[in-house]
């Protein structure tokens, strides 16, 4: 059966008008976390050739992509990017997930809030809020492939926190 893994980026630098929020980078309290739930992941996770991770393009989320590709034994180089993914309502983030090719056994995303809880809750008919570098693994029902992902089509099976 097909996995989505929702994680929310790492703990990031306050707003400023130093920077624009897309360049916000994380802190190194959000680094150290990360570590911590990627490890966790690690753990329960095997990544072969029908993995795919998608990220946001803004700075916290590629940088928790980064963190967590290289414990999980992603290439970082093989992280795809998008701008879709960022400020995006749960549609716009499940139309990225929609688009995924059906070779693709798991998929992890990489984003932000309120899109990724929404998306997660609307998916799984559950109501968690993903704190940060967060981890919510949802299986697919039998027959579901990423093309036919929508409401109540998956199942959340575990909570990373």
């Amino acid at each position: 059966m097909k996995k989505v893994y929702l994680v929310r980026h790492a703990k990031a630098e306050e707003h400023g008008f130093a920077k624009s929020d897309f360049y916000r980078d994380l802190q190194d309290k959000g680094r150290e976390r990360a570590n911590r739930i990627a490890q966790e992941l690690a753990d329960k996770l095997t990544v072969d050739e029908n993995t795919l991770v998608i990220s946001s393009a803004a700075n916290r989320a590629f940088q928790t992509a980064e963190i967590f590709c290289p414990i999980i034994g992603y290439p970082i180089q093989d992280i795809q990017t998008t701008e879709k993914i960022y400020e995006a309502h749960l549609m716009e983030i499940l139309q990225v997930i929609n688009d995924v090719d059906d070779q693709y056994d798991q998929v992890l995303v990489f984003g932000h809030n309120p899109g990724l809880s929404n998306l997660c809750n609307y998916l799984s008919h559950s109501e968690v809020e993903l704190a940060t570098s967060n981890v919510a693994v949802l299986q697919l029902e039998e027959g579901i492939n990423f093309s036919m992902l929508a409401g109540g089509t998956a199942s959340l099976i575990e909570f990373l926190k």
